[in-house]
């Protein structure tokens, strides 16, 4: 890594690169420990009050690097104490960051993509579109700036307990600045997370989830939403690209791998087109052999979709039935839906929205 005119953001460096970014400019590797003490155990971006670096160091620091997380502008807090950001990263564009507190754990969700580029019909992300990738400074920024704001660490206790890559975007298309963020995310001179108390969530890149196997240990959660691929296709048009018996087969190599246990299926019960006894069934023969669990999601409408909730009754009935399969089936509580921050329901802005197919085009070329 060599250093260029334009300062870097340290909060792009997970501690490899930041090692390598110190040997650049002629310093110890042990650098990188010290700052990442300082930015993510201290909350400090000033140079100036990293007192166990040198004068001349914390000079040097200046002229060649910043941390700069991304700014908040606006806080929402919901009646039941979830609270939203809107985070922008400048030429209008913005995502949205939430905090839900519970009684024994907070969990904070992140986005990666401004807008996203899978086109799932009952997500209000897809229906903003795509504009880009956001960096690894952007990604852990979200986390840097929750945790200042909540006090991530007070009296011993932790706010935020645990963090999921399940807002804006498709981790799995934005590879290279996920995984540092995730490192950053794991690695005790970050933010210090077990790796159960990390997860990222997919729609179902099966070459991503294989890569992510190889490359991190973190949680799994799939969004999976249908149980045979003709009425998966029409929720995820990603499936026609990678079918459910493809995506099966990387999730059981998933869990097969030492370090991992189960994945999360992620399951939106929309009234009258998933919710169906025939489709409850076919969800236990499709997972009665795979270590998984499966949550499931009442829908949340947003302007302009045509889907609506399936019924208390209908979702009852729905978990009983896998439940009597041998599924561990959860009913996911909706949180901050007054503020338009429930699951499915992040839009943030996004500017220039047209770039969708072209990331696909990327990735198909790539895979």
């Amino acid at each position: 890594m060599s250093v260029t005119e334009t300062r870097i953001n340290l909060l792009d460096l997970d501690e490899v690169r930041l090692r390598e970014f110190f040997q650049s400019i002629g310093e110890k590797p042990f650098r990188a420990e010290q700052i990442l003490k300082w930015i993510y155990h201290q909350g400090v971006t000033d140079f100036e009050l990293m007192t166990n670096l040198s004068k001349e160091l914390r000079q040097r620091l200046e002229r060649v690097a910043v941390v700069e997380p991304p700014k908040v502008l606006s806080e929402q807090v919901s009646l039941d104490g979830t609270t939203k950001w809107l985070i922008g990263f400048g030429g209008g564009n913005a995502v949205e960051t939430v905090f839900i507190p519970e009684t024994s754990r907070g969990t904070l969700c992140i986005s990666s993509q401004v807008g996203c580029a899978l086109n799932c019909t009952f997500c209000a992300t897809g229906a903003q579109g795509f504009n880009r990738n956001l960096t690894t400074a952007e990604i852990i920024g979200q986390v840097w700036l929750a945790a200042r704001a909540l006090g991530h660490e007070r009296n011993g206790i932790r706010r935020i307990t645990n963090v999921v890559l399940m807002g804006m975007g498709e981790p799995l298309l934005n590879f290279d600045a996920v995984v540092p963020a995730l490192s950053l995310l794991r690695h005790d001179l970050g933010f210090g997370f077990a790796a159960k108390r990390v997860t990222l969530s997919t729609a179902g890149l099966v070459p991503g989830i294989d890569r992510l196997r190889e490359t991190i240990d973190v949680a799994l959660a799939v969004s999976l939403h249908a149980p045979e691929d003709a009425l998966r296709e029409t929720l995820v048009p990603l499936n026609r690209k990678y079918p459910i018996r493809e995506l099966m087969r990387s999730c059981a190599d998933y869990v097969s791998d030492k370090h991992k246990r189960t994945v999360t299926f992620e399951y939106t019960l929309i009234d009258g087109v998933n919710d169906h006894p025939e489709h409850a069934r076919q969800l236990v023969k499709l997972l009665r052999r795979l270590p998984s669990k499966l949550n499931l999601i009442p829908f949340n409408p947003f302007p302009g979709t045509r889907y609506r909730c399936s019924t208390a009754e209908r979702i009852r009935e729905f978990q009983e039935i896998v439940m009597a399969g041998g599924l561990i089936a959860t009913v996911r509580k909706t949180r901050g839906d007054d503020i338009d921050a429930a699951c499915g329901q992040l839009a943030g802005k996004v500017l220039d929205r047209t770039r969708r197919s072209q990331m696909l085009r990327q990735h198909m070329q790539r895979n």
